[in-house]
């Protein structure tokens, strides 16, 4: 990947291009977004053809026996996406080579930036070695993966990846990304957390970078159900595409709240996968809206919440002075603000407590008064989902007025012990035993 272009190189560039911009360049820029447009075309209209493909012998892998009536199978033969992106990319670079050659080598960069508006998949180099900040070692974990999240401690989706590997027995280590600079995150062009990365091992050739909580975490449990396959595999049925809103990348990232089980019986009826799956979405598209206009309701809550992200994700330790103060007095300023705009965007009660005592109510009353849990006996990942995202804001003072002022204490607490017990390691260690 081309190295960021400094300021110099941006002046210099843009100088040249303009030179040159009535000859040449903006031909050959012409023809080099039709080329895009219709390779984009080409690749959306081949991979809606993809998702038709039922449970079958000839692909091993499809979603459960009982959910695969109303679920697309992805099939691994018929498109290998990444394989897609780096052949296109490769042609594509030579077209913006040769798009600016006659003006100097400095300008591709140029190609680098034009080609942010036009990528599919993010992009990334070759990471560079990061020391933990923390190592979370599971005695009794057989898994064989090495696993390193990059992480905010109190992001509500980094706390879902935890609550997933911590219930499960997963080991890991923890890599705190610094929010403002994000310095850790300069190896990829996804600059958001979680990430999680699969060294290398006997199953997995070459090193797996999951992104996006949800896909993390539906990939660890794929895992989970056949511990036998191997870690790319399963993260290929979770493929990535890109649109540009503005100067934001939008990922989406497809079939992200379901399970790719091999064929064999699932433990769980189709009615149990359908409610999981809709209220893990229903965790990512609600109740995290109800956090930021809460926790940054006043500028000393805000101030509070970012020391207590402070003690809690260990800055001290992991940041210098100046970046810690830095993240915590721009951080909470920024978020005060920021959560003003949240509150109109998802049109939340004038007062904002009520909007969140709301939806933690809704999830009580899912869960209902036969079940511990929505799993049940056990935590299921819906469970895992929204604890994660209400764990963030544990030290906060809007959760202490939840738990005053709702009935999702005692269900919070069975899900904090199950979780600091890893109650869910004896299934992984028994399926990896075997």
């Amino acid at each position: 990947m081309a190295a960021p272009l400094l300021m110099s190189e941006k002046t210099l560039l843009l100088t040249v291009v303009n030179s040159i911009r009535r000859r040449h360049f903006s031909i050959n820029l012409v023809n080099y977004k039709l080329n895009i447009s219709r390779r984009q075309s080409r690749f959306i209209s081949t991979q809606n053809q993809l998702w038709v493909h039922r449970l079958n012998a000839s692909s091993f892998y499809g979603r459960s026996r009982s959910d695969h009536h109303d679920q697309l199978h992805y099939n691994q033969h018929d498109r290998h996406y990444h394989d897609y992106d780096y052949d296109h990319s490769e042609k594509s670079s030579k077209i913006g080579i040769v798009a600016v050659a006659a003006a100097t080598v400095t300008c591709f960069g140029l190609f680098k930036l034009f080609w942010d508006g036009f990528k599919i998949f993010a992009q990334e180099s070759e990471k560079p070695y990061c020391k933990p900040s923390r190592q979370v070692v599971i005695p009794t974990d057989t898994s064989g993966l090495k696993l390193t999240l990059y992480q905010y401690q109190t992001c509500p989706f980094c706390c879902k990846v935890r609550a997933a590997l911590d219930y499960f027995g997963f080991s890991y280590d923890v890599i705190e990304v610094n929010s403002v600079t994000k310095k850790q995150l300069k190896w990829s062009d996804y600059q958001k957390v979680p990430v999680l990365v699969v060294g290398a091992n006997a199953e997995n050739k070459q090193e797996v970078r999951l992104k996006d909580s949800s896909v993390i975490i539906s990939v660890l449990e794929s895992y989970r159900q056949d511990p036998k396959a191997s870690i790319t595999q399963l993260n290929s049925y979770y493929p990535c595409l890109t649109e540009k809103e503005g100067r934001k990348i939008k990922y989406n990232f497809l079939n992200k709240y379901f399970i790719m089980f091999p064929i064999t019986q699932d433990s769980k009826t189709q009615e149990e996968r359908i409610e999981e799956r809709q209220w893990r979405q229903w965790a990512d598209d609600h109740l995290v809206h109800m956090l930021s206009p809460n926790a940054y309701r006043t500028v000393g809550e805000a101030l509070q919440a970012f020391n207590y992200f402070s003690e809690v994700g260990e800055w001290e330790q992991n940041f210098t002075t100046l970046e810690r103060y830095v993240v915590i007095y721009v951080g909470a300023s920024v978020m005060y603000v920021m959560g003003k705009i949240l509150k109109q965007k998802y049109k939340l009660n004038d007062d904002v407590r009520i909007s969140l005592y709301e939806a933690c109510n809704e999830w009580v009353k899912a869960v209902g008064k036969s079940r511990l849990f929505m799993g049940g006996d056990k935590p299921n990942l819906a469970d895992l989902s929204v604890f994660g995202v209400l764990s963030s804001i544990e030290g906060c003072i809007a959760f202490q007025d939840v738990l005053q002022n709702t009935k999702i204490g005692p269900w919070y607490r069975r899900m904090k012990e199950a979780i600091q017990n890893h109650q869910g390691a004896k299934t992984l260690n028994r399926l990896t035993s075997n």
